[in-house]
């Protein structure tokens, strides 16, 4: 038998539920005040005989009472709270923090995967398991959904919603959805399950994990610096993905709220202002019990669901164990429709059926594709390590499997960099690439800034490389690195550039911070400070507002160096052996004759290298992007030279701009800012990237002026 909650708390909640004060229920009973605030105390506990009387005055069963594994029905009924318009006649015409994301299933899985690997049970050691099922609709299961989350009381704001449909874009994204279920007789949900890990704990209302996804925008409650969130927009993701801007959840708890911990259900709407039947909305509203400590109890809060409403809201769980199940009703996927039918790494996708935004066995694909791109590190254990995520995809229509659960298999998703990492864990790597197969590990270091803006350097992390051959069909593209944190989710993907000519197809991982081992030196500091230079999209590292305020405006160029660290640590374990003199055989060398000629008088004392060539665009940050050539004349010293860029300007000094990369390409190395060349250079190239801080206006508004000068600068 299920085990229910303690009397007390329950009884406390019916009477809060049902509008009763302790006096009133023993008066009804024939008892004194005393012993009903005793049974709520947990002082003692009424007799079978007086429990009947309970359930008679509750209006309810006498087994409700006993078991107490849900509320007793004599509260008021579920149902939808709309948010009431503002006073000051203010109006929001959608949630703009789902305006972060596309309508996307692959930045659907990225967002929410994400949030599970941060959420997970870290006390049993086994990794968080999460469950994507598409589920399709039709016929009389769509109409048993909608009467179960009272369809009717909604459509009269859906119909006034798409009233505004021409006049913004949440309007004609709801009228759609609602259109396409109607015209199509069919609904798609996404549900998104996961196992071991914390669910929606806390109050409805006070701080906690269920107010910060149900009731808060903006919001992250993460705990520790390998999170991988910490914008607090990742959630609205659910609801960009739904077309109807409507989401269920059902929570597991792993800390009892009001003495329970199962089926802990909530629904959230997200529509634009709105007017229905002479009352102004203003946007939210929400799936619940009504709240009796509310005024005019209207406000709806999360309530304690039996077994058959959760089977009636497609919010059953497998099992016991702690988590959360979010169903995104009503889901599409347009994103995967717009452009070239690219995906995220540019190669070209295979023709899915027909472009249909809501077809289920197109956005199954796209999920197994997302999460084994984005997460294979998390998925991969070895050398005593578990892993830290299990993932599946599967979907269904009206109940029955149409495309059979698949497990996300990292080794197949990411061959060669599973096999690289396998080999850290299990301790096989070697220093260097000599046979196929092998993978060469390399620490690189990560110089952390003091904090506050402080000068110097707070401790040297070091990072772990880890270059392998690139096998395998999807191993696509080659020749890139993959960076990750402590919660292994891929942040950075960037291809290794000024590769030696015929160097073989490899792949490149690269651990910071935790990820790199907890016992790496300043690993938690790394954490926080590549945290704080994560976009909300968590796909690069870079200047951001949180990196400039907590340490300086040039912090990010500790993350430049790393990455030219890193690339030239690749270069060099990817180098092609050099043939010694006598390879190639004797025979060989006899067939060739090579004539000398006389050596031209090289001029005496130093020669100062020309700009001879610059091509120069505006990049995606507003920043100038040169590459440029140099000329040098023949000479036995060669003047190390500085490259200024300058804005040009009508009259008066131009104003110079601050470098953010300065990368040699070849015939020259790059040394805090300044050229090198090594003697006997003809010609030379380098590329570089402006510092957008540094720049007094837009980029598109100005031009660039760029000249190598003498020894630093002057």
């Amino acid at each position: 038998m299920e085990t229910g909650e303690e009397f007390g708390p329950w009884l406390a909640r019916q009477l809060k539920l049902a509008g009763r004060t302790q006096a009133e229920l023993a008066k009804e009973l024939g008892l004194t005040r005393a012993a009903v605030s005793a049974w709520i105390a947990g002082r003692s506990t009424p007799r079978p005989t007086v429990m009947t009387d309970i359930a008679r005055v509750l209006g309810t069963d006498v087994g409700t009472v006993h078991t107490r594994t849900t509320d007793a029905q004599a509260g008021l009924p579920v149902t939808w709270y709309h948010r009431p318009g503002y006073p000051d006649g203010g109006r929001d015409l959608g949630n703009a923090a789902a305006f972060a994301f596309d309508a996307d299933v692959q930045v659907l899985a990225r967002e929410t995967c994400q949030n599970s690997l941060d959420e997970r049970l870290t006390e049993n050691g086994r990794p968080v398991r999460v469950r994507y099922t598409l589920h399709e609709l039709t016929g009389e299961h769509l109409d048993a959904f909608r009467e179960a989350i009272l369809w009717n009381d909604l459509f009269p704001h859906y119909s006034a919603v798409s009233e505004l449909a021409g006049n913004q874009k949440v309007g004609r994204v709801v009228d759609a959805g609602v259109r396409d279920m109607y015209e199509k007789g069919r609904l798609v949900l996404l549900r998104v399950d996961d196992y071991n890990a914390s669910g929606l704990t806390g109050d409805d209302y006070a701080d906690g994990k269920f107010a910060a996804v149900v009731r808060r925008q903006l919001e992250s409650l993460k705990s520790g610096p390998a999170a991988g969130g910490s914008y607090g927009l990742g959630k609205a993701t659910l609801w960009a993905t739904s077309a109807l801007g409507l989401v269920l959840i059902n929570s597991t708890l792993s800390v009892p709220h009001e003495g329970r911990t199962e089926r802990r259900v909530i629904g959230r709407l997200e529509l634009p202002w709105r007017e229905v039947e002479g009352r102004a909305y203003a946007g939210p509203a929400w799936f619940g019990r009504p709240d009796p400590d509310t005024p005019g109890a209207e406000v709806a809060r999360s309530w304690w669901a039996d077994g058959e409403t959760v089977d009636r809201l497609h919010l059953s769980r497998e099992s016991d164990e702690p988590g959360t199940s979010f169903l995104i009703v009503g889901a599409h996927d347009v994103a995967s429709l717009e452009g070239e039918a690219h995906d995220q790494d540019g190669k070209p996708r295979a023709e899915e059926g027909p472009e249909d935004t809501r077809d289920i066995g197109r956005m199954h694909g796209r999920l197994v594709e997302a999460l084994g791109r984005d997460f294979w590190a998390a998925m991969i254990g070895g050398g005593g390590r578990l892993p830290l995520l299990e993932v599946s995809v599967r979907a269904l229509r009206n109940g029955e499997e149409v495309v059979p659960e698949t497990k996300v298999d990292p080794s197949v998703e990411q061959p060669s960099r599973t096999r690289a990492l396998r080999a850290h864990y299990e301790g096989t790597t070697v220093d260097r690439l000599t046979e196929a197969g092998q993978v060469a590990f390399r620490n690189v270091p990560l110089k952390l800034p003091l904090a506050g803006g402080a000068r110097g350097t707070l401790g040297t992390h070091q990072a772990v490389l880890l270059v392998t051959e690139a096998a395998g069909d999807n191993d696509t593209p080659k020749n890139q690195v993959h960076s990750l944190r402590g919660n292994r989710m891929t942040v950075r993907k960037a291809p290794v550039s000024n590769l030696p000519l015929g160097t073989n197809p490899f792949q490149a991982v690269l651990l910071v911070g935790e990820a790199a081992g907890q016992s790496a030196p300043f690993a938690k500091e790394a954490e926080e400070f590549l945290r704080a230079a994560e976009p909300p999209e968590h796909d690069r590292w870079g200047q951001t507002e949180e990196l400039t305020l907590r340490w300086s405006p040039s912090a990010y160029r500790r993350i430049q160096n790393l990455t030219t660290e890193v690339n030239s640590a690749v270069r060099e374990l990817v180098a092609r052996p050099k043939r010694g003199r006598g390879e190639g055989g004797e025979a060989l060398r006899k067939a060739l004759t090579v004539k000398s000629r006389p050596k031209a008088k090289v001029p005496s004392g130093p020669v100062v290298p020309a700009l001879d060539a610059l091509e120069a665009t505006i990049g995606d940050q507003g920043e100038w992007l040169i590459t440029a050539e140099v000329k040098i004349p023949r000479g036995d010293e060669i003047v190390p030279m500085v490259p200024v860029a300058q804005l040009d300007v009508r009259s008066g000094g131009r104003p110079r701009l601050d470098w953010a990369e300065l990368v040699a390409v070849e015939g020259c190395e790059v040394e805090n800012g300044i050229l090198h060349f090594p003697s006997g250079t003809r010609r030379a190239k380098f590329r570089g990237a402006t510092d957008v801080s540094s720049h007094p206006v837009r980029t598109t508004l100005t031009r660039l002026v760029v000249e190598l000068r003498v020894g630093k600068g002057a």
